[in-house]
């Protein structure tokens, strides 16, 4: 008997399989932390739930005193190994002792799972497969549902669809942001159609511009799906004929009418990095490249006004930033956190 068994995943949302995982889990320690991942983010379709919903679905499928036995954890995503396996030992260590036993459950199911070889210490328990459920299935079917017909487009699934689970499905749907996501979901769809004789899997190049002035960075409310309504930093797709300079420039010209000289720009610029995790975005592969302009404190701040894919654009103290991070589109919480230090490094 071990100590504390650790479950990891994202659970968006709960099902059979996980349950399967968690009772094994419930069996080998007298205690369980779950790990639920992507936490703190914006509804999106992959994200549609936030960590507190998932942890009262996966506390509500469990008998009181197995329920009383489990810990729910949120860790959001780093899009940094290192990082995130930081995050993840910080987050157990306030319920272990040093001389803890502790072991690590889950399922090699494809690439996604290799996070479980990157917790050495802790024992490893590999389990087979529990059953034949994914999430994507299940948020696929409750995306996809006609209007009025939530029951009927989840009714093939619903043998693996724990009650709880299945009661937030239908409240969640009986809110404004349900429609938001089902037009992003059809959106991204249409998308990823739109590439799918290409000979080989696109991959995207963008740029991003962050300019820092006055203790304020310059966002954008976004005005079209994906991330219709959540903050982002003004940037978009490269063109053909376009340097990354170039296109970086032109993005920020044309979302925020900012008319700052391009020699001024130049001299503000203190970093570009690439930020290119397979994850960071549901269009697909996209790599961006951010460019980090610091304007410093002199000066009144630029005038600025939302044009072209932007609804909004404003001038955002650095220290409201960490508390915004559920408005955020894709990683752009984590690309001002990377050069801002928003969040404690784990």
């Amino acid at each position: 008997m071990h100590d504390i068994a650790i479950l990891i995943g994202r659970f968006q949302p709960v099902h059979a399989g996980h349950l399967a995982l968690l009772h094994a889990a419930l069996a080998r320690a007298r205690r369980v932390i779950v790990i639920a991942g992507s936490a703190h983010q914006a509804r999106s379709p992959k994200n549609p739930f936030t960590w507190q919903e998932r942890q009262a679905m996966l506390h509500g499928a469990l008998p009181a005193d197995d329920a009383a036995r489990v810990a729910v954890l949120p860790v959001r995503d780093y899009y940094d190994q290192a990082r995130w396996v930081a995050a993840v030992r910080a987050a157990v260590a306030p319920h272990a002792n040093t001389d803890a036993r502790i072991a690590l459950v889950g399922h090699f199911k494809d690439a996604s799972s290799s996070y479980l070889a990157w917790f050495p210490d802790w024992e490893l328990v590999d389990l087979p497969r529990q059953g034949d459920m994914d999430a994507t299935r299940i948020r696929d079917a409750w995306l996809g549902a006609a209007a009025g017909a939530l029951d009927a487009a989840l009714a093939p699934l619903a043998a693996q669809i724990p009650a709880p689970t299945l009661a937030l499905l239908r409240a969640v749907a009986a809110t404004p942001e349900y429609a938001e996501l089902q037009q992003e979901w059809r959106m991204l769809r249409q998308y990823r159609a739109a590439w799918a004789c290409a000979p080989y899997t696109p991959v995207f190049v963008t740029v991003d511009a962050l300019v820092r002035c006055q203790g304020r960075v310059l966002l954008i409310r976004r005005a079209q799906a994906p991330g219709r309504g959540l903050m982002a930093l003004p940037g978009g797709f490269i063109e053909p004929r376009e340097t990354l300079w170039r296109s970086c420039l032109r993005e920020l010209a044309e979302e925020t009418q900012c008319a700052l000289p391009e020699a001024r720009l130049h001299e503000a610029l203190r970093d570009v990095a690439v930020f290119d995790h397979p994850d960071r975005s549901q269009r697909g592969r996209v790599i961006s490249h951010v460019h980090y302009f610091d304007l410093g404190d002199a000066g009144p701040l630029p005038a600025v006004q939302a044009a072209d894919d932007a609804s909004e654009a404003h001038w955002v103290p650095v220290a409201q930033l960490a508390g915004m991070e559920a408005q955020f589109h894709d990683d752009h919480f984590h690309i001002l956190d990377h050069f801002l230090g928003l969040t404690q490094r784990g």
